[in-house]
């Protein structure tokens, strides 16, 4: 393919001596701000701006995405330096990644791109039906985002494409937070989204991310087989009841679903209604930690009790505070869950890695004077990949328990 005349002519920017530049030979996507060359020239590059990623020898390495307000300076868009960034190239990787979709899942709703894990570095696309919700967490992809909208419909014939701004790395490129509708008219009411024999209702435009977190399925599955006829369960931050309706739907008699969200926990009881549980099904909204006090304080026990906390430990600043917030959890939960039970408990901090989350997690449950056998370890599935050069595409952690 011969290159552009935009292609010929795009900047270069250079690795800094003794830079590892052999990881991104390797596979590694991302180029921080103090292994860059920062000369008054690269400073002036708009964020978002295409470049021709060099190393110390001016021996080319691909076409990145430069952000002089990022630490995470440039991204890698292509390994062909003179790659085209038009609708066919963004056609490609869609393309692609809706063919493991499609592959694995017999309904289309899940998430379609998985940012670097896809080849569309800093763009998140979760799918629900006729209607995709986009996040374009790094500046490359705002600036090409009537492009990437265009390829989308023409991809998944998609009816309504939504931009959700919520993402926290947006701040961090210098992007706005101002959600919008991209193409058709946002939904007037939640969508509804079978799983695992489960009925959730997704928020597009006013709930969390974009809606509904499908990295859980597969940990939800394995919950429901935990799950005997008639046993009592608690979802702790169930968000729109994941875990809960997944556990009724596997023949739990009753399920407490707690969260601080009146909204989510709204949605969840609309799911339950939907599943045929109404009767089944409980709500109890508060601070986690406070809702988990009072349970003990009041006796209660159940079958299976589930805990999904936010990312305690987002940073690997806040690593040591998040770890203690984990064994706390485990702490305040173990207690309610009765002898021969099972605990799960769930991490989406990158910063904190499977070893210290469970090794946490086991923590507070010897704390709260239990013991458990580890049963079982979960991860995101597999609409949401890893790219094994980048840990941080492996956020999420489940760890099973059964407590004597």
């Amino acid at each position: 393919m011969t290159a552009s005349p935009d292609a010929l002519q795009r900047p270069r920017v250079k690795m800094k001596p003794k830079s590892n530049a052999r990881a991104i030979r390797h596979g590694f996507p991302w180029v921080y701000a103090n292994e860059l060359v920062t000369d008054r020239r690269t400073r002036k590059l708009a964020p978002g701006t295409l470049a021709v990623l060099e190393d110390e020898a001016q021996r080319p390495l691909g076409l990145v995405s430069v952000n002089p307000e990022s630490k995470i300076i440039a991204r890698m868009l292509d390994r062909d330096p003179e790659a085209v960034i038009d609708k066919a190239w963004f056609a490609a990787r869609l393309s692609r990644a809706l063919e493991m979709r499609e592959r694995l899942y017999d309904a289309p709703f899940y998430r379609l791109v998985h940012a670097e894990s896809d080849g569309l570095p800093g763009v998140v696309i979760d799918r629900f039906g006729a209607a995709c919700v986009v996040q374009p967490n790094a500046a490359w992809a705002e600036a090409h985002l009537d492009m990437l909208t265009a390829a989308l419909a023409e991809m998944t014939g998609a009816e309504v494409i939504l931009k959700n701004a919520s993402g926290r790395t947006r701040s961090l490129e210098g992007l706005d937070d101002q959600n919008r509708t991209l193409l058709g008219e946002a939904p007037a009411a939640p969508v509804p989204v079978q799983m695992n024999g489960a009925t959730y209702m997704a928020d597009l435009t006013g709930g969390q991310k974009t809606g509904l977190f499908f990295d859980q399925r597969e940990n939800h599955a394995f919950a429901a087989r935990l799950t005997a006829p008639g046993a009592r369960v608690l979802d702790v931050f169930s968000h729109v009841g994941g875990f809960g309706l997944a556990m009724l739907a596997g023949g739990a008699g009753q399920a407490t679903c707690v969260d601080g969200s009146a909204a989510a926990l709204e949605l969840a009881a609309q799911g339950a209604e939907a599943g045929g549980f109404k009767d089944k099904f409980t709500a109890r909204q508060g601070d986690a930690f406070d809702v988990l006090t009072a349970l003990g304080e009041e006796g209660e026990s159940f079958d299976v009790v589930i805990c999904d906390p936010p990312a305690f430990a987002p940073s690997k600043q806040a690593l040591e505070a998040g770890l203690r917030a984990y064994e706390r959890v485990a702490k305040l939960a173990a207690p309610l869950v009765k002898p021969g039970g099972y605990l799960g408990l769930c991490s989406c901090s990158h910063a904190a890695d499977l070893a210290r989350f469970r090794n946490a997690s086991a923590r507070g449950i010897g704390k709260a004077g239990r013991r458990g056998q580890l049963i079982h370890t979960g991860y995101a599935g597999p609409d949401h990949p890893q790219l094994p050069q980048l840990a941080e595409s492996g956020y999420l952690k489940a760890v099973f328990f059964r407590l004597g």
